[in-house]
C-alpha cells in the first residue's frame, strides 16, 4: 500500500499515471493489431471488426461500474486506514464481477448478430463483426476480473504491477494474431474468428497472471473465501459510485452507435476509417485518461483523510498536466494525422476518410482533458452522477442534430466532426461547473460527520 496523503501531489500523479498509461495504451495495442491484421483480409473484414468494437465498449462500460466502484471504495478505506474495511471491498467486487462476466457472455452469444445487422454497411461486414464477437466473448467477460483486481490495487496507490501483466497480455497477442488469423506459420488462417480467439487468450493469461500477483505477492487486500458471501450494502456502495461512471462510457457507446448508423450509407470505407480513426483517437487520448484515473486514487485517500486543500490541489495538478499534454498532441495530429492512419491502411478511401476525421476530431483533445480530470476528482470524491450528466448533455447536444441534419440534401460526414468538437466543448464547460459545486458540498468536514 502507498500512502497518498503525503508528499507533494504532482509527483503522486505522475508516478501513477506512467504505468497507467502505459497499460492503457498496451490494452489499446489489442485492438490495433486486430485491426492491423484484420486489414488484410478485406475491407468487410475491417469495417466489421471496427464495428464490433463498439459492442466491446459497452462490455468496458460495465467493466467501468466495477473498476470505478472498487477505486473509489478501496481509496476511502485506505485513506481512513481501515485496512478490513478494503479488502471487504475488493472481495465483494470479486463476486460481482463473476455475475458481470455472466451477463456479457449471455450478450456477446445471444445479441450479437442482430447488433451487427443493424450497424454493418453490408452483410459480409455484418457477419464478419459478429464472428469477431463470438471468439472474443470469452476475453470480454474476463475482463471483468482484470479490472476489480487492477482498481483495488490502484486504490491503495499501486499501478506497476497490472501494467506488466497487461504488456505481458499485449506481448502475447502479437504473438498469437498472425498465427491465428493469416496463418502465419500453420498454413491455417482463421481471419476474424482468428482476431478475437487471439484476444481472448491474451485476456486469460493476463487474468491467471494477475490472480498469482494477489495469491502471491499483495498483502493489503486479497482473496479471502469467507467474504464472498453477497453483501447488498457493499455491493449499493460500490454500484451506486460505480453505475454513473459506467453510464457514461454506455452514453458513448450510444454515441459511436449513431455515427456508425448515420455513415453506413457512405459504404464500407467510410466505417472502416472511421473504426480505425476512432481507435487512433483513443489512443491519443491516453494520457489525459491515464492522469484522470490517477486523480481517483489520490483525490480518494486525501478525502477518506479528510484533507480538503489536498483534495483541490489535485485536480489543479491534474488539470495543468493533461491540458498541457492534449495541446501538444492536437497540434501533431493538425501537421501529420495521415502518418496515424496511413500505419493500419493503404486503402485511398479508408485513408481519406480516416485522415478527415482525426484532423477535425483533434480540436477535443484539450477539452477532453477537463472532462477526464472533472471525472476523476468526481470517483474520488465518491459521487460520479454529475459525470453522467455531462455526458447526458453531451449525447443530446449530439445525436438529435446529428440525425436532422444526415437527412438534409448535401449532408456532408464532416458536419458530423464539427458538431461533435461544439458538443464536446459544451460537456467541458458543464463538467467544470458541476465540478465546482460537488467540491464546495462537499468538502465540509466536520468532526460529527464521517465522509
Amino acid at each position: 500500500m502507498k500512502d497518498l496523503t503525503e508528499g507533494p501531489i504532482t509527483r503522486h500523479i505522475l508516478a501513477m499515471a506512467a504505468p497507467m498509461a502505459v497499460g492503457m495504451l498496451v490494452q489499446t495495442l489489442y485492438f490495433m493489431v486486430d485491426l492491423y491484421f484484420v486489414a488484410q483480409q478485406g475491407g468487410s473484414a475491417l469495417a466489421g471488426v471496427g464495428a464490433a468494437g463498439n459492442f466491446a465498449m459497452a462490455v468496458l462500460a460495465l467493466t467501468q461500474v466495477l473498476s470505478v466502484g472498487t477505486v473509489t471504495v478501496v481509496s476511502h478505506a485506505v485513506g481512513a486506514k481501515d485496512h478490513a474495511g478494503a479488502n471487504l471491498a475488493f472481495n465483494q467486487s470479486i463476486v460481482l464481477a463473476a455475475l458481470f462476466a455472466l451477463i456479457t457472455l449471455v450478450a456477446c452469444y445471444g445479441l450479437a448478430g442482430r447488433y451487427m445487422a443493424t450497424l454493418g454497411a453490408d452483410s459480409a461486414t455484418a457477419a464478419a463483426g459478429t464472428t469477431y464477437l463470438h471468439w472474443y466473448g470469452p476475453g470480454l467477460a474476463l475482463q471483468f476480473a482484470t479490472a476489480v483486481m487492477g482498481s483495488a490495487l490502484r486504490g491503495t496507490g499501486i499501478a506497476k504491477p497490472t501494467m506488466v501483466v497487461q504488456l505481458v497480455t499485449v506481448l502475447v497477442n502479437i504473438v498469437l494474431a498472425p498465427v491465428l488469423i493469416a496463418g502465419l506459420g500453420t498454413g491455417r488462417a482463421f481471419g476474424v474468428a482468428g482476431a478475437g480467439l487471439a484476444s481472448s487468450l491474451s485476456v486469460l493469461i493476463g487474468t491467471l497472471l494477475l490472480a498469482l500477483y494477489f495469491a502471491r505477492l499483495e498483502h493489503y487486500v486479497g482473496f479471502r473465501g469467507d467474504q464472498w458471501q453477497p453483501q447488498l450494502v457493499i455491493w449499493k456502495k460500490v454500484l451506486n459510485i460505480g453505475l454513473p461512471a459506467g453510464g457514461e462510457f454506455g452514453l458513448m457507446f450510444i454515441y459511436m452507435a449513431v455515427i456508425y448508423w448515420i455513415i453506413k450509407a457512405f459504404g464500407p470505407a467510410a466505417q472502416a476509417g472511421f473504426g480505425i480513426g476512432s481507435r487512433v483517437m483513443q489512443a491519443v487520448l491516453l494520457p489525459a485518461l491515464a492522469i484522470s484515473f490517477a486523480l481517483a486514487p489520490v483525490a480518494g485517500q486525501n478525502f477518506g483523510a479528510r484533507s480538503a486543500s489536498r483534495v483541490r490541489r489535485t485536480f489543479v495538478d491534474g488539470a495543468l498536466l493533461s491540458c498541457g499534454l492534449m495541446l501538444l498532441l492536437t497540434l501533431f495530429c493538425q501537421w501529420r494525422p495521415e502518418s496515424l492512419v496511413g500505419f493500419f491502411t493503404a486503402d485511398p478511401a479508408t485513408l481519406a476518410f480516416g485522415t478527415g476525421f482525426l484532423r477535425v476530431i483533434s480540436w477535443n483533445f484539450v477539452g477532453n482533458g477537463i472532462i477526464f480530470c472533472c471525472s476523476g476528482l468526481f470517483q474520488g470524491l465518491g459521487n460520479t452522477w454529475p459525470s453522467i450528466i455531462s455526458s447526458a448533455t453531451r449525447l443530446a447536444t449530439f445525436a438529435i442534430p446529428a440525425v436532422l441534419l444526415s437527412r438534409a440534401d448535401g449532408f456532408r460526414i464532416e458536419t458530423l466532426w464539427y458538431l461533435s468538437v461544439g458538443t464536446v466543448a459544451l460537456q467541458a464547460v458543464a463538467s467544470y461547473a458541476l465540478l465546482r459545486r460537488e467540491l464546495d458540498k462537499r468538502l465540509r468536514f466536520d468532526s460529527q460527520r464521517s465522509p
